[in-house]
């Protein structure tokens, strides 16, 4: 069975998932630890200068605040969103199992929690397939539509929802199917801007240049 991040690794590039199934799962760094934390306590941030002041985030505490207070009046859901009855729960579906770092009640839905950017708006797509993987193992699990999950990106104070769309599945199905698929190193992808970022470019053996160099 794949995990939320396989499915979401396979959407971002499927040669980098099968590099990251070979070193065994990652740690959780302490700095992505710490951003996480920050989506259990906006009432406290929005309410305490010195606790605002002290947090990892990485908009001025301005920014933060403004786009907190607008999701906050926004979404019917925030309550549950700042206060989660269940938090952390290993969700066990048909194809995927993974963590939902929030589970919300009425209505269900998966929330989870990402330490990067947001776009500017919407969800990153390997974010989305991530997305849509925790609401088809929850609604698993509790034998009922989920229709809708949140994405958080609490650095920068935004809280998003993601219905569960058509394009959103066809995406997700997609990433399975790659996941599945991969039982050997893909081909690579010479000049891709995602493999800057990548930990596993030295041993993926891509080329990364810059635009200077292909000018």
């Amino acid at each position: 069975m794949h995990t939320f991040r396989d499915v979401e690794t396979a959407a971002y590039c499927p040669r980098k998932l099968y590099y990251r199934r070979r070193a065994g799962p990652p740690d959780v760094p302490d700095e992505v630890a710490a951003c996480r934390s920050l989506a259990f306590e906006y009432e406290r941030l929005l309410d305490s200068d010195a606790d605002l002041l002290a947090a990892p985030i990485e908009v001025s505490p301005t920014q933060f605040r403004s786009r907190l207070g607008r999701a906050k009046a926004r979404l019917d859901a925030w309550d549950a969103l700042a206060d989660p009855p269940i938090q952390e729960r290993t969700l066990e579906g048909r194809e995927c199992r993974g963590v939902a770092h929030k589970v919300l009640e009425d209505p269900l839905a998966p929330s989870l929690v990402f330490a990067g950017r947001p776009p500017d708006e919407g969800v990153w797509e390997p974010q989305t397939v991530r997305l849509v993987a925790a609401a088809k193992a929850l609604s698993w699990e509790r034998e009922t539509a989920v229709e809708r999950a949140y994405a958080e990106y609490p650095a920068y104070g935004v809280v998003r929802t993601v219905p569960l769309t058509t394009r959103r599945k066809a995406a997700y199905r997609r990433a399975v199917r790659t996941a599945d698929a991969v039982d050997g190193p893909p081909a690579r992808v010479d000049n891709d801007a995602k493999c800057s970022p990548c930990e596993f470019r030295e041993q993926c053996g891509v080329r990364t240049r810059s635009l200077r160099s292909l000018l």
